[in-house]
């Protein structure tokens, strides 16, 4: 019986998984040979895009759920180590035990995690990455109250003011305001800082207008220019030497692939990711396809994928299909996602609905923000306890 192996139980992974299955089923017979094993440290498909909300512990599906009815096996286990020559993998349940699982095709889809800063006070510092993470957080803001009512308590400073940072500072705005009461709504602050000289510097000169305008409404302050020095439990120092007393520090600055990809014999970008081909092979390296974060691939002539959502989970349709098809012998698909956009959640400012790799405007305020919201609590979720609904959105990708 031929195996494929996923690493990974986020989005890239459980479609993965989902498409390997989807191609079993389109080669008829032949499928029956096919095994498909999910490796995941965790139980649940964490709905990450979602960590900025209030509640991040409702923001999770068990892979059981996912994944049980259509026949994929499941190790609760970390990877820790790669053979692509002898095409294995090493892991390491819960009780500390090592396994080894061979494979004869295998998915990195094991994601990207938050580049950590290191200056003084850094345990102090708080950040939305994980699902334990994001539950700190929220535990620690709805203990503001509690606190005496010094100087800085209903005072956040979010570092980085790209699509997250944005994402949390104007959700923020909004959580404290119910946290704090009406009788302290006057104590609430905002701070956004990043090294760029300007809003979310990434997301281009089109969206930024309505961003800035945004922030002026919510009055989010922003010290741009500069980054953190160092942080206590009640103050932040900032390079320029600016202090901000604070008892909530947001890091949102930086994003690298899973280490796992140094263990794959091949290129890799600044990113850590692995560049892929069309099919999401990583090119040199026999049987090892990547998706998600851990892959960089071309899409729309010379753009390369975003780690997101969005590319994610069609990553994890194609390359999890494509897999399944080299070893039964039935065509490959090209990798083709939707043409690429973005929904940036404003908090109580809305949202904004941009298209195409320059981000042009599409769609503002409620509008937006009701598409937003489908996103988060429809759109992005994938089929439970329905086999049939999983394996058809799974090959909605693989069949353009």
């Amino acid at each position: 019986m031929k195996h494929i192996v996923v690493l990974g139980g986020g989005f890239a992974g459980v479609w993965s998984a989902a498409g390997a299955v989807r191609a079993a089923r389109d080669a008829d017979s032949a499928g029956e040979e096919l095994r498909v094993t999910l490796v995941s440290g965790g139980d649940d498909l964490v709905v990450r895009p979602r960590l900025y909300e209030k509640d991040p512990e409702r923001k999770r599906i068990p892979l059981d759920r996912i994944l049980g009815p259509i026949g994929v096996h499941r190790v609760a286990a970390t990877a820790t180590g790669i053979d692509t020559d002898a095409r294995t993998v090493q892991v390491v349940d819960r009780t500390g035990d090592r396994q080894t699982v061979s494979y004869d095709k295998l998915v990195l889809a094991t994601g990207s995690r938050l580049v950590r800063p290191a200056f003084p006070g850094v345990e102090h510092v708080f950040d939305i990455d994980t699902l334990p993470a994001a539950t700190a957080l929220d535990h620690h803001l709805r203990q503001l109250p509690r606190r005496s009512s010094a100087a800085g308590r209903y005072t956040v400073v979010v570092v980085g003011a790209g699509f997250t940072g944005l994402e949390a500072a104007t959700e923020l705005h909004s959580r404290l305001r119910v946290i704090a009461g009406p009788e302290s709504t006057g104590e609430i602050r905002i701070v956004l800082v990043d090294r760029a000289d300007v809003l979310g510097p990434e997301l281009g000169s089109g969206l930024r207008p309505h961003v800035d305008a945004v922030a002026d409404e919510l009055k989010i302050e922003r010290r741009l220019g500069t980054t953190v020095a160092s942080v206590t439990p009640d103050e932040v120092r900032l390079s320029d030497g600016e202090v901000i007393s604070t008892a909530t520090v947001v890091w949102t600055a930086g994003m690298i692939a899973s280490p796992l990809t140094a263990q794959i014999p091949a290129e890799r970008d600044r990113l850590g990711r692995l560049p892929v081909d069309k099919h999401l092979r990583v090119p040199g390296v026999p049987d090892v396809y990547a998706a998600g974060d851990t892959a960089a691939a071309l899409v729309e002539g010379e753009h390369y994928t975003t780690q997101s959502c969005q590319h994610a989970q069609p990553m994890g349709k194609c390359a999890g299909y494509n897999a399944a098809a080299e070893l039964l012998g039935t065509d490959l698909v090209p990798f083709g996602p939707d043409p690429y956009g973005t929904c940036l959640d404003l908090g109580s400012a809305g949202a904004v609905v941009t298209a195409g790799w320059e981000r042009t405007v599409q769609m503002t305020g409620p509008e937006a923000k009701a598409m937003k919201q489908n996103i988060n609590t429809l759109w992005i979720y994938p089929p439970a306890d329905d086999a049939e609904a999983l394996l058809v959105q799974a090959g909605q990708q693989a069949k353009g």
